[in-house]
């Protein structure tokens, strides 16, 4: 049975649906989308048979419903955008039947939170990181090849080969190359403009991925030593596909309001950050799970680029060592009662499947 979103809703599967995201925190702006999560229950058939479906969304993943086995599973878990769901305020609750409040934050919360909501922090913290670095350090379009990477020795001196190749007027593709024993990427290079001697060059063509090597006749001159710093090339490749796939990727118009801030760093994450940070020590410090804001005027001001990264790298620093000390005094569980959570499960769908 293919079941989509209108599925759900003409056949009076929900269980509750809410509006999530910046909306759920009350840190909308005029652009924000508007999120949607629920949760939904397989009628007894289709549970009881071969259609484990755990979610249901929509192509462009701002409207998810998942089943109930599968919603509370991951609130065994501690994740942060489920449990936001258990407390939304009022007037994000589209649709709540009664059998859904059975499924209450105290329930589920845990010491596993300062893992978790700190942990999407941290990961936070880590996109900002990599945006910034991607920000203050673009890589060009133009590909450059393992010729960037090769240095010439010669004389006691250090160069790069393009340069010496410009200087001495000699071409890569003349060059022969053969491996000096024992010492990683040193070759010593031979050169012979006409071509008599069928040496392969340095690189062979535009793409390769290492440099190529010649047979060289017995009694040439070797030229110069070359030195391939092969590890620093593959390093490069693996960021320029990166950072390439990021900017063919990115929300151009999230991209230009980091850039219009002037901080360099994505200020919507970085708003997140302490959102999540908020509500870790809010959760074990008082065992409460507050998701609209009420100090909304100040993450705000994060996400409209009031501070600089450093300040906001620093803060965020101090309060994860905050946590930390916050959680060790803290009177939750150290994980939530597996028994109790499924015994909460059973007596929600049976009591529906009876309905």
């Amino acid at each position: 049975m293919d079941i989509t979103l209108d599925t759900l809703h003409d056949k009076n599967w929900i269980l509750f649906e809410g509006i999530s995201g910046s909306r759920a925190y009350g840190l909308d702006v005029p652009t924000s989308d508007t999120d949607i999560k629920g949760v939904f229950i397989l009628p007894e058939r289709l549970f009881f048979g071969l259609s484990k479906i755990e979610q249901v969304n929509n192509e462009s993943n701002d409207i998810v419903f998942y089943e109930l086995a599968r919603f509370v599973e991951l609130l065994a878990k501690n994740n942060p955008n489920l449990l936001e769901m258990l407390a939304p305020a009022p007037q994000n609750t589209r649709y709540k039947h009664p059998l859904f409040d059975l499924l209450t934050p105290d329930l589920f919360l845990s010491k596993l939170c300062k893992d978790t909501f700190a942990g999407y922090a941290m990961a936070q913290i880590k996109k900002a990181r990599g945006l910034n670095k991607k920000i203050l350090n673009p890589m060009a379009k133009e590909r450059k090849s393992i010729l960037h990477f090769c240095h010439v020795i010669e004389r006691n001196r250090t160069q790069p080969l393009l340069e010496w190749v410009k200087k001495e007027q000699v071409s890569q593709e003349a060059c022969g190359l053969v491996k000096v024993p024992h010492v990683k990427g040193l070759f010593a290079l031979y050169h012979d403009e006409s071509g008599q001697n069928g040496f392969r060059g340095i690189m062979q063509k535009p793409a390769a991925n290492d440099i190529s090597l010649s047979s060289v006749p017995k009694g040439s001159s070797m030229r110069a030593h070359l030195y391939f710093n092969k590890d620093g090339y593959q390093r490069y490749c693996k960021d320029y596909k990166a950072y390439w796939e990021w900017v063919e990727k990115r929300n151009d118009t999230r991209y230009q309001n980091t850039l219009a801030h002037g901080k360099n760093y994505d200020a919507k994450n970085m708003m997140h950050t302490f959102r999540l940070l908020d509500m870790a020590e809010e959760i074990l410090r008082d065992g409460k799970l507050i998701v609209h804001r009420p100090n909304r005027q100040e993450l705000l001001e994060i996400r409209a680029g009031a501070f600089t990264y450093e300040q906001l790298i620093q803060r965020a620093e101090a309060k994860l060592a905050q946590i930390e000390v916050v959680a060790t005094k803290s009177p939750l569980p150290e994980r939530p009662d597996r028994d109790k959570i499924e015994a909460i499960l059973v007596q929600i769908r049976k009591a529906w499947y009876q309905k």
